[in-house]
């Protein structure tokens, strides 16, 4: 077990991590944060390539602070595919071991183990250079298996291939961890943390905003901020207000939801892009069209209704020209209040169905 106290790093004056409590049980542990989050500095403070500012860094009791890297049981995998271009397929696998001063026979067996694994058993006499984007980082991969390290950093290792080579290398990758090791997976995109299940912890400027399982920190997000996060495109967040027995949000009405918290006057509304549909219900957003995205096999439709801006997430590829009318609908039973602070005070519920 991993435990990380009061943990914070600043380069020349610059806070980079801040006041991180974090505990890293065997498993897969995913980072969750946008760009400059401080993924990169978290992982590679645990790695030992950086030293914390403040605080402590322990592993089953023991002070790795100042435990240099050659020493710690530790594999990292990159964002860029980091190989050694002079070297086979077998011996980027191999070099780590041999570093080790592994045996000969206990080096073969390792690299045909992790090659079938990944499956680039075919590819072990060949160059870096003569395999794709895909089988390049899958290389990578390996040789980072092939250490069987207590601890495995991955920083965003898909993000530099393409929609199909990512998902199919996603799904390959939870299945070849064995149970002593703890694997911290950092990610910007918010299905990624969902596929990869474990614990998800949100990082946001350098600090944890919230963690636990992946589906509870989703589906229960502790503030504005955290749901914008897991949220790919953004959760739709809107200020409203209550009067009557009405809920407000620009110059939308309609009766308060069940779920809405009692007293409730001054608040902020989520919803998340995925939830609003083409399909008649309860709510209907009826606008224009500001822009529409292609994402791979959806639609992202920016649209303004009621006075305020949505986006909606469509399945399939939509042709919605700027300026066309766009109408929308959801479901009350989907909307989350927030606190005018952020804070969250109830969530959807039907985000208890996914």
């Amino acid at each position: 077990m991993i435990r990380l106290e009061n943990l914070g790093r600043s380069v020349d004056g610059a806070m980079h991590l801040e006041g991180i409590e974090l505990t890293l049980s065997p498993g897969i542990n995913v980072l969750l944060g946008r760009t400059h989050a401080g993924k990169t500095s978290l992982l590679r403070v645990l790695a030992g390539l950086d030293r914390p500012t403040t605080g402590a860094l322990t592993q089953d009791g023991q002070d790795l602070t100042q435990l240099p890297l050659s020493k710690r049981s530790v594999a990292f995998v990159y964002q860029q595919f980091v190989n050694y271009p002079a070297f086979s397929v077998r011996d980027n696998i191999a070099a780590p071991l041999r570093r080790k001063g592994l045996a000969r026979d206990e080096i073969a067996r390792r690299v045909a183990d992790v090659a079938r694994r990944v499956r680039i058993e075919p590819l072990l006499d060949r160059l870096p250079a003569q395999l794709s984007g895909g089988q390049q980082q899958r290389l990578a991969i390996a040789r980072a298996l092939a250490k069987d390290a207590a601890l495995m950093l991955f920083d965003e290792p898909l993000v530099n291939l393409d929609y199909k080579l990512r998902e199919g290398l996603r799904e390959e990758l939870r299945g070849l961890f064995h149970d002593g090791q703890t694997v911290v997976y950092a990610t910007t995109e918010p299905e990624e943390a969902l596929q990869m299940g474990g614990t998800t912890i949100v990082l946001h400027e350098g600090r944890v905003l919230q963690t636990g399982p992946a589906h509870e920190v989703y589906r229960n997000p502790a503030s504005v901020t955290v749901a914008e996060i897991f949220s790919e495109p953004p959760m739709n967040v809107v200020a409203g207000h209550v009067e009557q027995g009405r809920l407000h949000l620009g110059d939308l009405s309609m009766p308060l939801p069940d779920h809405a918290p009692a007293g409730l006057a001054g608040c902020r509304v989520g919803l998340q892009p995925h939830r609003i549909t083409r399909t008649p219900g309860p709510i209907r957003l009826e606008g224009e069209t500001l822009l529409a995205e292609v994402d791979g096999s959806s639609t992202f439709a920016h649209f303004r209704a009621g006075g305020q801006p949505w986006i909606a997430r469509l399945d399939g590829v939509h042709g919605l020209p700027i300026g066309a009318p766009f109408t929308g609908f959801a479901d009350p039973a989907d909307l989350y209040f927030f606190a005018e602070d952020g804070t969250l005070l109830a969530p959807a519920q039907g985000a208890r169905h996914g």
